[in-house]
């Protein structure tokens, strides 16, 4: 009963004063671009043309991942349901699939003019449902100041970094770190430490498949206290301000770093105002392979939902080739429609989506979604960012910490009913 009262709070608490539920005006929740400048770009730039076409204007209405999840769980519990389209990730949407909250989009309309990526349409299947369209993709890549090249370490070439060879390890970037501080008298490489960036993205996505092939199943077990010792080893190299740093771009562009790892989003705009500036290279390959996350970001309906003819008219607008490239110039996230790509003329943008494709096609991947923990989520981004913490700034034995964080690693897994990844 109290959880029902919760849901049901945060269900009120979402509702915009004044809205009318009504073919005129929908409300579009979600997940994604709800930093402020995207969420002005979104809002200006890409709704905008949808209401100039269709004469239906949209809310866009952002949330964290916890309140997202709560308010759609709290309207399908009190039967009122007033969310038209939802955004949200891969796994976000498979959590919701499990409650049973999501329209099955299989039969709708099909949307002209636009071929989705194959791997996107079969993740966008879950559960026997079409739980929701593609709509944009994005992943984590390093990006790397051309004065960098000329200090890496022997053995390791340009093309070598850039095609992601074998060469191209963790080891071989500690080396190049070590060289770069010692050419240039500071730490020269960047993570986005500080609580608004994404390095948990950078523990449990890249660094943990890369030693131990998972993200969570061996939190604490051998090839993970090897992790978290070249961690150690890596961070007197690591520049002091990246625990102040939630974004890479800006540091890449004052040259305090020469090599930055982050979201493509938020990298964009160093490419975009320095584009023959920087390269963008794949993330190094560990002992069990190149660790690396893919992102997937949909467009659904909630089941119930008002007005479906309305939403399906926003979310073919979305997902048109056009917009989709309109959507990357503003924010950094990659279309998922190959007729999209020919739509790309920005030279910044253009050394980045190299940098993706090199990513994805790079030998000895291991390509990883976030989990859909659902509600959890926010904690298990924590664990990892406390083991770094204690481990690496710290100085704590990873021996003593990961087995303490790692019990309630599992019982985040148990909690939210997803098997242990």
């Amino acid at each position: 009963m109290k959880r029902f009262i919760s849901l049901l709070l945060v269900s009120l608490l979402f509702l915009i004063p004044g809205t009318t539920i009504g073919a005129e005006k929908l409300i579009l929740l979600s997940t994604q671009f709800n930093p402020v400048d995207e969420l002005q770009y979104i809002n200006e730039k890409v709704l905008a043309g949808f209401t100039k076409e269709t004469g239906i204007n949209v809310d866009f209405v952002p949330a964290n991942y916890a309140d997202f999840v709560n308010r759609l769980l709290a309207e399908a519990k009190t039967g009122k349901v007033v969310t038209n389209t939802i955004a949200e990730l891969h796994g976000g949407f498979d959590y919701l699939a499990s409650e049973n909250v999501l329209e099955d989009l299989t039969n709708m309309p099909k949307l002209p003019k636009r071929t989705f990526l194959k791997t996107f349409a079969n993740y966008s299947k879950i559960r026997g449902i079409t739980a929701y369209v593609p709509w944009t993709q994005a992943t984590f890549v390093v990006a790397i100041n051309k004065e960098a090249l000329k200090y890496l370490p022997a053995g390791l070439t340009q093309e070598d970094v850039l095609n992601g060879s074998i060469k191209w390890s963790y080891n071989a970037l500690l080396k190049w770190a070590e060289n770069l501080k010692k050419a240039k008298g500071a730490p020269m490489l960047g993570l986005p430490i500080a609580p608004g960036g994404l390095f948990h993205r950078f523990l449990h996505g890249y660094m943990y498949p890369s030693y131990t092939k998972t993200q969570a199943k061996a939190f604490a077990g051998q090839d993970a206290i090897s992790l978290w010792k070249y961690l150690v080893k890596l961070n007197d190299y690591v520049h002091p301000a990246s625990t102040t740093w939630s974004n890479m771009s800006e540091p890449l562009l004052k040259g305090e770093v020469l090599i930055g790892w982050d979201h493509t989003a938020r990298l964009a705009s160093a490419l975009k105002t320095k584009p023959n500036d920087f390269v963008v290279a794949p993330a190094p390959v560990g002992p069990k392979g190149r660790g690396y996350i893919l992102v997937i970001a949909g467009l659904g309906i909630p089941k119930n939902a008002p007005n479906k003819e309305d939403s399906w008219k926003l979310i073919e607008y979305l997902t048109r080739p056009s917009t989709q490239a309109l959507i990357l110039q503003g924010t950094g996230f990659f279309p998922t429609v190959k007729e999209a790509s020919g739509e790309v003329t920005d030279p910044g943008l253009q050394v980045l989506s190299s940098g993706v494709t090199r990513q994805a096609s790079a030998s000895f991947g291991i390509p990883t979604l976030i989990p859909s923990l659902g509600g959890l989520g926010g904690e298990f981004n924590n664990i990892y960012r406390m083991a770094y913490e204690r481990i690496v700034l710290r100085k704590e034995a990873p021996e003593k910490v990961l087995p303490e964080l790692g019990k309630r690693l599992e019982e985040i897994f148990k909690e939210a009913n997803v098997p242990l990844q």
